[in-house]
């Protein structure tokens, strides 16, 4: 037998199991690492997204929440997982990112350890202020903060957060100059705007749509390039006086690099499926979010390399420095 007729015979035996294992795949539970803990908006939204998975596959998709250090343990165990496709992990720019300027030392590369499979959803973000505040739009917060320069204080959910990027993006962009206050985690962020320790954040839209709605916070714009079904009267950033302006956040599917690309293939479909189902999109609504999905795994791949080099200028100009 020739060396070349050897290859054949090997490439079509390949092609022969991949497609036997697409037939058969899943034949047992998947396990969903979440790198964020029980209750955040990215646990809320891998719990809707596999719930209609495990009724499409067949098979239970169960959900493991590991939220410690901003995330990176679940990254972390997801890269160290076997690539059969039983274990896939819903990732966020902050443990999958952002993480990678702020920790001197990890024990993935989130760029060469993982396969992408879908993008799930764009988490647009909220310009919103403490209601005592003396600016009703973005133009009028502008001319305060330059008024009284270093006066106002800005929250976060710590440094190099999304929530930390977005804000520093905004003075930059508007030429001003306030105080970042970093706390624990998007709740007393938010906490710290509607109690007057801080007087403006740039969060999640999610995260505090029950605080704008209660008169709590008062929103004046949104992160996104374009305005948003769910607030329509909402001017975004960069209509309302900061041209250029977009952030988002984002959560999608990754799997451990040399998963099978049947598997892959077949995730991506059933991804694609369950976020066309109008339930699903109620669901999300709810929350303040669109779902998105990606035409192919290699869109959601280009998409998250962008989105890498897009975070590590902002990484950069924020001056964030790894512990």
């Amino acid at each position: 037998m020739t060396h070349n007729m050897l290859k054949v015979g090997v490439v079509a035996l390949t092609w022969a199991a991949a497609t036997a294992l697409a037939q058969t795949y899943p034949d047992k539970p998947i396990r969903v690492l979440a790198a964020q803990s029980a209750g955040s908006s990215l646990d809320t939204i891998a719990r809707i997204v596999t719930i209609k998975m495990s009724e499409l596959l067949g098979q239970q998709l169960v959900i493991d929440n590991r939220g410690g250090a901003g995330g990176i343990i679940g990254v972390e165990l997801a890269a160290r997982s076997t690539p059969d496709g039983y274990t896939v992990l819903v990732g966020a720019p902050s443990s999958m990112i952002i993480s990678i300027f702020t920790y001197r030392k990890l024990a993935f590369d989130a760029l060469k350890d993982f396969d992408p499979i879908s993008l799930l959803v764009n988490a647009e973000g909220v310009l919103a202020v403490n209601p005592g505040v003396p600016a009703k739009s973005v133009k009028e917060l502008i001319a305060l903060a330059k008024s009284q320069p270093g006066k106002l204080n800005m929250s976060s959910a710590g440094i190099g957060s999304s929530s930390h990027l977005a804000g520093v993006m905004f003075t930059s962009l508007a030429g001003i100059d306030t105080v970042h206050v970093p706390y624990k985690g998007g709740g007393p962020m938010a906490a710290a705007v509607v109690g007057g320790e801080a007087q403006w954040l740039i969060a999640p839209a999610a995260s505090v749509m029950g605080q704008i709605k209660a008169g709590r916070l008062r929103a004046l714009a949104l992160s996104s390039k374009q305005r948003s079904p769910l607030m329509p009267d909402l001017p975004t950033i960069d209509e309302a006086g900061v041209p250029g302006y977009e952030y988002t956040s984002w959560n999608g599917v990754f799997a451990p690099k040399g998963t099978p690309r049947a598997i892959i293939k077949t995730l991506h479909a059933a991804i694609q499926k369950v976020l066309a189902e109008p339930d699903l999109k109620q669901q999300f609504a709810n929350q303040g979010l669109a779902p998105l999905g990606s035409a192919s795994p290699e869109e959601f791949g280009k998409f998250f390399r962008a989105d890498f080099d897009r975070i590590a200028k902002l990484v950069k100009l924020a001056g964030v420095k790894p512990e």
